[in-house]
Formats: C-alpha cells, sequence, structure tokens
C-alpha cells in the first residue's frame, strides 16, 4: 500500500497487543512539499525514531508530492487514501463532490513566509510598496494569499501594490536581482540559504495570526472501514511532533539529513518554527481554520463561509485532543 501525505505518545492497550500479535505491514508515505517545506518534518521524525510502528503501522519510505490537486489525486488513487494537503486543496476537492473528510490538523503557522528586498533599496515598509511592484509565484497561490492578507492588516487596498507572477521563488529573486520589482515573496529553507544577499521587509507570521495551512483527509469510505489504520497514522504523526518540541537540535540532524540541507541551515529553519508552533498535534481550531478561509476568500477560492461541522471528523483523534476547539 502507499499512504499519501502533501506532515504525545498515543497507543491504546487494545493496538499494542495487536501489534505484538501481527506486525504492521511496511508502507511509504508522500509528503506534499517534501524538501522544499518543513510541513513534512513530523513524518521525517517519526520514521526515523520508530514512531509509527510503536503506533501501530510501518511507514518505511517517503515519495514526494507537489501538493495541491495534484496530491488529493495521488490520494485517492492509493490503496490507502490518506494525506495531508493544503486547506485549500482540500476545499477544492470537497466542492466538486468528492466524499472526502479532514481528520486532523496538520500545520498552523504561517511564520516560514516572507518578503524581501534588495538591501540598498529604499523600501522599508510595506507601506512604501505602495505604487510598486513585487512579485508572487502565481496567481491565487499562497504566496498571493499572503501577501493580500498582509495588505489587509496594514490597511492598504490591494490594488495600490501591483503583483507579478514569477513563477516560482527562485524566478521571483531572480527578478529582484535585476531590478523588475521591489520585493519578492519568499519561504524557508530559501530564505535562510539565501539571507546574506536580500533584506527582509516582513515575516508573515510577525503581522498574521496562526492559521490551519494543511490538513490530513481521506475518503470516508477508508475512514469508515480502517479507522485503527486512521488513527495509527495520526497518532504516529503526533508523537512525531511532540518529538520536535522536546528536542529541536535532534529534529534539525533529521532534516539536515532527509532533507539534503546544511547544519546550520536545518538548525535555524526548525528553530524559527518552535516559537509560532508550526506543527500542530492534530486537532482543530476553528478560529484558525476561518483565517485560513478569509485568505482563500481574498483569492477568490473560496466564496462563501464553510460548515465545518459538515466536513470535520475528529472521531479518529486521541480523546484529549477531541476535547479542544
Amino acid at each position: 500500500m502507499t499512504v499519501f501525505f502533501g506532515i504525545r505518545q498515543f497507543a491504546t492497550a487494545a493496538l499494542a497487543a495487536l501489534c505484538l500479535q501481527a506486525p504492521a505491514r511496511a508502507e511509504e508515505i508522500s509528503v506534499t512539499q517534501w524538501g522544499a517545506s518543513l510541513y513534512g518534518a513530523p513524518y521525517a521524525v517519526a520514521m526515523e525514531k520508530g514512531l509509527f510502528k510503536q503506533a501501530g503501522i510501518d511507514i518505511t519510505g517517503i515519495i514526494g508530492s507537489g501538493g495541491g490537486g495534484t496530491t488529493v489525486r495521488n490520494i485517492l488513487a492509493s490503496t490507502t487514501p490518506y494525506g495531508e494537503v493544503a486547506v485549500s486543496a482540500a476545499l477544492a476537492a470537497k466542492a466538486q463532490g468528492i466524499d472526502l473528510v479532514i481528520v486532523n490538523t496538520g500545520t498552523r503557522s504561517v511564520a516560514e513566509a516572507s518578503m524581501v528586498t534588495m538591501p540598498t533599496s529604499d523600501i522599508k515598509s510595506v507601506e512604501d510598496l505602495v505604487g510598486k511592484k513585487i512579485a508572487i509565484t502565481s496567481p491565487k497561490s499562497v504566496s498571493e494569499m499572503l501577501f493580500l492578507m498582509v495588505l489587509r492588516e496594514k490597511g492598504i487596498d490591494q490594488s495600490k501594490v501591483q503583483r507579478v507572477a514569477a513563477g516560482g521563488y527562485v524566478p521571483a529573486l531572480t527578478m529582484l536581482e535585476q531590478g523588475a520589482i521591489v520585493g519578492s515573496v519568499l519561504i524557508e529553507p530559501l530564505a535562510i540559504i539565501r539571507k546574506d544577499k536580500y533584506r527582509t521587509l516582513y515575516k508573515a507570521g510577525d503581522i498574521l495570526k496562526p492559521m490551519t495551512t494543511s490538513v490530513g483527509i481521506t475518503t470516508r469510505k477508508f475512514a469508515q472501514e480502517n479507522p485503527e489504520k486512521l488513527k495509527a497514522i495520526i497518532a504516529g504523526r503526533r508523537a512525531g511532533v511532540q518529538a520536535i518540541y522536546k528536542d529541536p537540535a535532534e529534529t534539525a540532524k533529521i532534516i539536515e539529513k532527509l532533507y539534503k540541507l546544511e547544519p546550520a541551515v536545518a538548525k535555524e529553519a526548525v528553530d524559527n518554527m518552535i516559537g509560532p508552533k508550526m506543527w500542530s498535534e492534530g486537532e482543530f481550531n476553528i478560529a484558525e481554520l476561518n483565517r485560513m478561509v478569509e485568505g482563500l476568500r481574498l483569492i477568490g477560492e473560496v466564496k462563501n463561509d464553510v460548515d465545518w461541522s459538515q466536513v470535520l471528523d475528529k472521531s479518529f483523534l486521541p480523546a484529549d485532543l477531541q476535547a479542544k476547539q
């Protein structure tokens, strides 16, 4: 089987006994934006430390996934249709009539996103962008959404700042260096790798409140027929999150190896996400989910309010997480 993912110990006595009786079948997983973002860190840590096995499922490998609709299609094609995807991808699939259910929260911070300018630029604040050109990755992307949310937070009319679609973070930086724009969106760990070349204008996490950025989804059929496997996946990931916060230095070493990063870059990338608590243990926070919906509404990806009671199913979470709102 293949599990697709776009990333406190939990194991009941019954599940532990089951694991002793029959070893879990080895499986591979796919993490959205694997190697490009830190969404997948809990899965990397859980695999390295054997935490999935302890939870009752043997995850042995990572398959990269670019995210969005591609990840959702991969999930649906898998014999084990569970995945961690962007909230926008989950809601889009739901709107298309796909019988999906959100079963846990993945990440809940935009602390990895920022905007940079050249060191000699006279752009010193978000207000200085009025009447200027900046680069986003693509229209209706997360990069555009976060930028529009920053403008709204600062009380700036979005029509006053021209947005240019660069096609990616690296092309956007090239445009910045060539003087075609005055600011470029950026994301870690690329922002850390290139931090000596640019000046950070703002970090999104310093301006915007926490919001749910990724969620775990599955089909209702799989959830109904494989509840214990689903609980084990969620529990293993949760244990990985707890391990990250308990020992960030060890996490950095794991990320360094799996993401092929320089030690200093891996350490800074992980440390930067500890304070804002990027990784959720899995519980749902309706306020943080609604903040993401507000952002998606700004880029036209969502038209109406979301009735979360029709989308979420917290019954596969550990009991203590089910009690949280």
